[in-house]
């Protein structure tokens, strides 16, 4: 679409669809009502939405879908977004480090040093190896997401131990596999509770954190007994060979 081409509610609703297929009229009427959008209208009336307008929706939708902010802290984050622009300030920085929920944000990578105390190379070197991933900025920056920092620190400690993040390979390929049968018994116990939609209610998705974190620490005991015991055989091994 044009930057001067303006659409109706409608086509905005058939635009959107594919990528969003909850989007409705009834919707977007819902959010112009709280003060998210303020589209112009024709002299007869009917709404019209710019480029600019379309834009804003977009990053309402995607926040709400992918980051699960509730309209207030999307209002509040689009409405400082908009002051810093009209003061004329560079939103470069407020972009880069998006602040999505309080425990939850994504720092440029060459602030990782001061932030962890970790450095570029060996972030990097975790990006190869499959165990963290970087976002992209809206201008290009690689952004690190806070929730990897207990696993970029741990990794970093492993080092310490002569085991680098090509031997932690190993781990994701596992993680990979054993996440299938963890999603097998996470959707028999949501159907079993009346469905799979766990983030229905508070309660339905703590239940189900609840579940999840009981079969992580059960799977995780089996793992942590049957490296004990093999490196207990092989070291018990090697002890009466030398006796």
């Amino acid at each position: 679409m044009s930057d001067t081409a303006c659409l109706t509610i409608g086509k905005v609703v058939a635009h959107l669809k594919d990528r969003y297929p909850d989007i409705s009229i009834s919707k977007i009427r819902y959010l112009e009502n709280e003060g998210l959008l303020d589209p112009a209208r024709t002299k007869t009336g009917y709404r019209v939405y710019s480029s600019y307008d379309i834009k804003r929706l977009e990053d309402i939708l995607y926040l709400q879908k992918h980051k699960f902010m509730p309209l207030s802290v999307i209002k509040e984050k689009l409405q400082r977004t908009q002051e810093l622009q009209t003061r004329g300030t560079d939103v470069t920085a407020l972009e880069d480090e998006q602040i999505l929920t309080p425990s939850h944000r994504l720092y440029p990578l060459d602030r990782i040093p001061q932030v962890i105390g970790v450095s570029i190379s060996f972030t990097r070197q975790l990006v190869d190896a499959g165990l963290i991933h970087f976002k992209r900025s809206p201008h290009g920056r690689d952004l690190v997401d806070s929730r990897d920092f207990d696993l970029i620190k741990t990794c970093d400690e492993l080092t310490h131990y002569s085991i680098g993040p090509k031997n932690l390979r190993q781990y994701v390929i596992a993680a990979n596999r054993e996440s299938a049968l963890f999603e097998h018994a996470l959707v028999i116990f949501a159907t079993k509770a009346g469905g799979v939609d766990v983030q229905q209610t508070k309660q339905n998705r703590e239940r189900f954190d609840k579940v999840f974190n009981k079969i992580l620490s059960l799977t995780g005991s089996i793992r942590n007994q049957l490296i004990r015991k093999a490196i207990q055989q092989t070291f018990n091994t090697k002890s009466d060979n030398q006796g």
